[in-house]
């Protein structure tokens, strides 16, 4: 198998990291704690896929900024014993009780758009079974052992990072100010401080309730969570609170082992699950781009073509995307060659105005494992938009996402509210094949920004032979709406001012995190790994 081409000494990019071997096992993060966690489940004797389960359940204590016990999941796994790359979608459906009729009666001031906050935009949460799926049908570990090291940090307490201390401030600020009601009691009781203090850099944080939470999933195999105790307790508060999700919602859920979706991208196979994710957004970009041929990401023309695709890509998913079942788009026409053809033919040396949308910050957490043996796990599992929906079930540490956010109310949309329905959903894992064989998972977390993020890192290592390290240091864009793109601080002053010419409202933005935070992990053709971790946040590379 051939091996993409890199110089691992070169430093196009401002960056103190350089890309990390090893041989024996890697887990990448956007924690430190949660990487070691990982690592210690493979040095316990578990693979790659105990590893991503270790990590994503430490993620929820040491993250939960932007992730949580009641979060989303989508993994990418590839079993080097079965040599094949299977897809979990663990996002869950909409409440059996809900509907787009009771919502508008229910939130009459919500402008005809769902909530952000409260019981109305929380779906059945998909994490615990992910966990729960995996563990069972490719781990080693039992998964009470696996997440010894989440309940541990929970229990014992770990030390804020400094983007960490920064995000849960701002969530905090936005929080007291908005949050009014006793259905929010618990989050502040959970995660504020109190007495208006913010946190700092190093200090300690414990989480008795979701220790004891976390306990109990692993002693039940998840079983709790879903048919049993704390199923109970969820339905219990939201009956109490008037939500919509019931303990029928929960124990009637299940994961879905999905077949994943692909298109062939200068001789690589880019991956990503399928509708409902918006995996296939990057795709369809992917699928558009390699009409042209680019040299260097070095020239506004690349930059151009690459956002109008991805322009192009988002207002035809934002159109087909939602459940499976209600989508009346084949995905396969979407990733078709005269889909791509007939779209590039579209692209001027213009910026056009293709569709509009306005993104919401969000919060993700996204990992990559891999062992000695060759398993390879790309992850993802979200509370949405930073902490979800501000609910936490008492007692328990549950907190639970907003994915129900992205419905819409109108019943024109193709995401339109119905019971029991997946919603568009934005986070996404990412893998890389060639010639049938792995060569390794990817991701960029952050909302709407992931398959903007996903395009730019793959085009990176595959045009550009870039590694993984400044694959992901390389300065991003971000398209926001209509013609509307903003740019990170160490964006070419040359390249925004040719992209301006040719009409694009280009802005800076000065927050790092707003460009999504990415893991990688290749494997070469020795079978040594090599990683890369993003420089925007707390991450780390855990490895042997």
């Amino acid at each position: 198998m051939s091996f993409m081409s890199f110089d691992p000494l070169a430093q196009y990019y401002p960056s103190a990291r350089f890309p990390i071997y090893a041989s024996s096992g890697m887990v990448c993060a956007s924690s430190p704690q949660a990487a070691a966690a990982g690592l210690e489940a493979l040095k316990k004797g578990g693979n790659a896929m105990d590893a991503a389960v270790a990590t994503a359940s430490a993620l929820t204590v040491v993250e939960p900024t932007a992730n949580g016990l009641g979060s989303d999941a989508f993994a990418l796994i590839w079993s080097e014993k079965d040599q094949k790359l299977y897809g979990l979608n663990s996002s869950g459906p909409s409440p059996r009780e809900i509907s787009a009729e009771k919502v508008l009666a229910d939130y009459p001031d919500c402008g005809g758009h769902m909530p952000r906050n409260g019981w109305a935009p929380v779906n059945v949460p998909g994490a615990v079974m992910a966990w729960r799926e995996i563990s069972r049908r490719f781990g080693r570990l039992s998964l009470r052992d696996t997440l010894d090291p989440a309940i541990r940090y929970a229990r014992d307490g770990y030390p804020l990072g400094p983007n960490l201390a920064d995000m849960w401030n701002h969530s905090l600020v936005s929080y007291r100010k908005n949050l009014r009601g006793p259905e929010f009691d618990a989050w502040f009781e959970t995660f504020d401080p109190g007495e208006d203090r913010l946190y700092q850099a190093g200090d300690v944080v414990r989480l008795p309730h979701h220790a004891d939470t976390l306990e109990e999933i692993g002693e039940s195999c998840g079983e709790s969570f879903y048919f049993g105790a704390l199923a109970r307790k969820i339905d219990d508060a939201s009956r109490a609170q008037g939500g919509y999700l019931r303990y029928e919602d929960l124990a009637a859920y299940r994961a879905d082992w999905v077949e994943p979706i692909s298109v062939r991208y200068r001789g690589y196979d880019v991956c990503e699950i399928p509708p409902n994710g918006q995996g296939i957004v990057a795709l369809m970009a992917l699928n558009i781009l390699g009409n042209f041929e680019f040299s260097t990401r070095e020239d506004p023309v690349c930059v151009h073509r690459q956002i109008e695709a991805l322009k192009m890509a988002f207002q035809d998913a934002f159109r087909a995307v939602t459940d499976p079942k209600d989508m009346d788009v084949d995905p396969s026409v979407l990733l078709g060659a005269d889909y791509g053809i007939s779209r590039a033919r579209e692209m001027t040396m213009r910026a056009q105005v293709y569709g509009s949308i306005l993104p919401p910050k969000s919060g993700t957490v996204y990992l990559c494992c891999a062992d000695g043996e060759g398993n390879m796990v790309s992850y993802i599992q979200s509370n949405y938009m930073g902490f979800g929906s501000g609910i936490v079930i008492p007692g328990t540490g549950i907190a639970l996402q907003n994915r129900g956010a992205d419905f819409s109310l109108n019943p024109q949309d193709a995401n339109y509210l119905r019971p029991s329905k997946r919603s568009y959903h934005t986070i996404i894992p990412g893998f890389l094949m060639k010639d049938g064989l792995p060569v390794g998972p990817f991701g960029v977390m952050g909302g709407y920004m992931q398959p903007q993020g996903h395009v730019q890192v793959a085009m990176n290592l595959i045009d550009f032979h870039l590694d993984p390290q400044q694959a992901l240091d390389a300065p991003r864009f971000q398209w926001m709406r209509d013609n509307t793109v903003t740019v990170e601080t160490r964006f070419s002053p040359s390249i925004a001012s040719a992209l301006r010419r040719m009409g694009h409202d280009l802005r800076v933005d000065l927050s790092a995190a707003s460009f999504g935070r990415g893991q990688m992990i290749l494997r070469m053709p020795s079978g040594v790994l090599v990683g890369g971790t993003e420089s925007r946040t707390d991450s780390n590379i855990a490895c042997f």
